[in-house]
């Protein structure tokens, strides 16, 4: 949103959203709000530094196939750009939080109460089994694609999380770990917890940015409608 949609009401989103339905099909409009019926903050999802482009086209993607709405990103030595033809444009339907420090991004997490969850193999804690979903929210950190988390990571984190190893290897590529943890606690939180649903706010304003998104020139129609004062 721009700052100015920002600043809008939900009786002024609401109002909005329901001229731009009015440009969807039945259909179109039934597949946006059962996506949005299964989104949660009740789970994010923070990098750090993420170099390759397929590993960030993929978290994006597990994060919007399994109802993550939102990705923290730490960008301090490395913009996280995920490539177009692996995302399939997945990145338009849930939020993107860039930071420039892992220190910014652990204080913005720590301001939306989250907990702040280490995924390592070198660690012994939880499993995706194990782990304690109804603590509270809480952020899965994935480190580099080549020396995983950061030192300040490991001594922020509140638990850590690993994925048991049956073969010889002791870990798997980043973008698969993301995939096996996102999917076994989205299910499980959707499971035994009963707070996992986004906020009527956010879901409110979320609902907004995907009607735009799926509306061909929204923005002129809503200018037209909603003339800027």
């Amino acid at each position: 949103m721009t700052n100015t949609e920002n600043n809008l009401s939900l009786e002024e989103l609401r109002e909005r959203i329901e001229y731009l339905s009015s440009f969807l099909l039945e259909s179109r409009i039934d597949t946006l709000t059962r996506a949005l019926d299964m989104r949660t903050e009740y789970i994010t999802v923070m990098t750090e530094n993420m170099f390759h482009a397929q590993n960030a086209s993929a978290i994006v993607r597990h994060c919007e196939a399994f109802g993550v709405q939102n990705i923290h990103t730490v960008e301090e030595l490395c913009p996280f750009l995920p490539t177009l033809n692996i995302a399939l444009g997945t990145d338009k339907w849930i939020d993107i939080n860039r930071h420039a420090t892992t220190a910014d991004a652990v204080k913005a997490l720590r301001k939306e109460d989250y907990r702040i969850i280490a995924t390592t193999p070198h660690h012994k804690s939880c499993t995706p089994e194990t782990f304690d979903v109804t603590k509270g929210k809480f952020a899965l950190i994935f480190g580099t694609e080549k020396t995983g988390l950061s030192d300040e990571i490991l001594a922020e984190a509140d638990e850590f999380l690993q994925i048991p190893m049956c073969g010889m290897v002791d870990s798997l590529n980043v973008s698969a770990s993301a995939a096996i943890l996102i999917y076994m606690l989205s299910q499980r939180m959707r499971l035994e917890c009963s707070d996992w649903h986004l906020s009527d706010e956010k879901r409110t304003r979320t609902l907004y940015d995907w009607y735009r998104y799926a509306v061909k020139d929204s923005e002129a129609l809503l200018e037209r409608k909603f003339p800027t004062k």
